[in-house]
Order: structure tokens, then sequence, then C-alpha cells
């Protein structure tokens, strides 16, 4: 179903309908996906991006990093881009050429995409897409943290940028460990307890060895500055 804003409904029996929320979240699946963009996106090998509220500036640094060698590799991110970090690392990948999927931890049903997203959304290399019905308007902690399993659930691998200790993000971690998903992290000695558990650790000049079959995305647009 099309709605007025150009809103398509994505039911669990659609063949569009991603098989890894059905394998990872089992009957905790949403019922249904309501998206913006084209839902081709979802069949690319995708990295989750997810970071707990508060995040060392070390390790923000680092995370813009591995954003920015992840746009040029041609990787397909999926994440809220909710946090000011977050915020920052959308405004990288949209400078980009290669797909991106961004997941309000809210309804879209009444969304106005911002002015930077209409061109992306043209081309088809910008997904926006929620599993909350159209009267969750409002963001929340529990639905950001309903959010963040999704987006893991739908992902590949996923980049925690860091996980504050005991937190709600560092449970995520645990339970994507325990799918047998890769969890990555940046290499800093912040995320000592998300390497003891399991993850990752990786820079920025890894990134083209760990997805060399990638496409290398089109040239970024050109910036006076660059983060």
């Amino acid at each position: 179903m099309t709605t007025r804003y150009g809103l398509v409904r994505v039911p669990v029996a659609s063949p569009a309908y991603p098989e890894g929320l059905r394998r990872y979240l089992g009957p905790r699946a949403p019922v249904a996906l309501t998206t913006l963009g084209s839902v081709d996106v979802l069949r690319q090998r995708m990295v989750a991006l997810v970071c707990s509220v508060r995040c060392p500036g070390s390790v923000v640094t680092q995370t813009y990093e591995l954003v920015r060698a992840l746009r040029d590799a041609g990787v397909t991110l999926i994440g809220g881009f909710h946090s000011p970090m977050e915020r920052e690392c959308l405004d990288l990948l949209l400078r980009g050429g290669q797909p991106v999927i961004v997941c309000p931890a809210r309804s879209i049903e009444r969304i106005r995409p911002p002015a930077d997203w209409k061109a992306p959304l043209a081309n088809g290399r910008l997904l926006v897409l929620s599993p909350f019905e159209a009267g969750r308007r409002r963001a929340s902690a529990d639905l950001a943290q309903s959010r963040n399993e999704l987006v893991a659930a739908l992902a590949d691998e996923v980049l925690i940028a860091y996980a504050e200790p005991g937190g709600k993000t560092e449970a995520l971690a645990r339970t994507v460990l325990g799918w047998g998903k890769p969890v990555l992290t940046p290499d800093s000695s912040y995320n000592t307890a998300l390497i003891a558990l399991g993850a990752a650790a990786i820079g920025a000049d890894q990134i083209a060895r760990r997805w060399p079959d990638q496409e290398p995305a089109a040239a970024a647009r050109p910036l006076l500055a660059e983060r």
C-alpha cells in the first residue's frame, strides 16, 4: 500500500520482507515494515551502526574515520542516526554514493524528509524504514532499544562504536554475538569490555580488506572541509 507521502507497507508475508527479521527475532519480528525509498537496498550486504548515548571523544573521532572508510568502500550502513555523533555520520554517508538505511525509533507515517534526503531517495540509494505503527509518533528509549535490535537483525555485521558498561548497547552486543553475527568496534581502550565479550577491534585501514567484494562508491560530493 502506497500512501500520500510515497510510503510503502511491507507485510511479513511479502517477498520483500527481510528473512533476517524472522530468523533472529522470531515471534517478536514486526508484522509489517513501513518504508520510504527503494526496498532493493535491503538486498545489499549491510553493516549496522549502534552506539551508547554517551561516547568518549576519541572514539567519536575513530568512528568518523571508520564510517568514512565504509562509505568510500561502498558498504551499505543501517542505523537510527539519532545521536549527534550518528547524525554527523549520516551527513558523511549522504555525501557519498553508497546506499544508506535510516531507521527512526518512531513511526514514519507523517515523515517529511529533510532537503538533503531528497536526492538520495530519488536515485534509490536511501531507504527509510520503521517497524512502528502510526500511533508511535515520538521516539523513546524503549522504541530505540527495539529499533537497535531490528537494525542488528537486518545487518550482516554490527559496528558498535561504544557500549556503556552494563548498558543496553552492551546487552545488544551480547545478543548479536549469541546469534553468531560479527560485532566490530573501534580499536580503543574504551572498548576493552566489548572486545572481551567477543567483539573484533577494527581500524579504518582494515575496511577495504574486510569488504573486498564491495563496489567502491561513486566519488563523494566535494566539500570545503570534512571531518
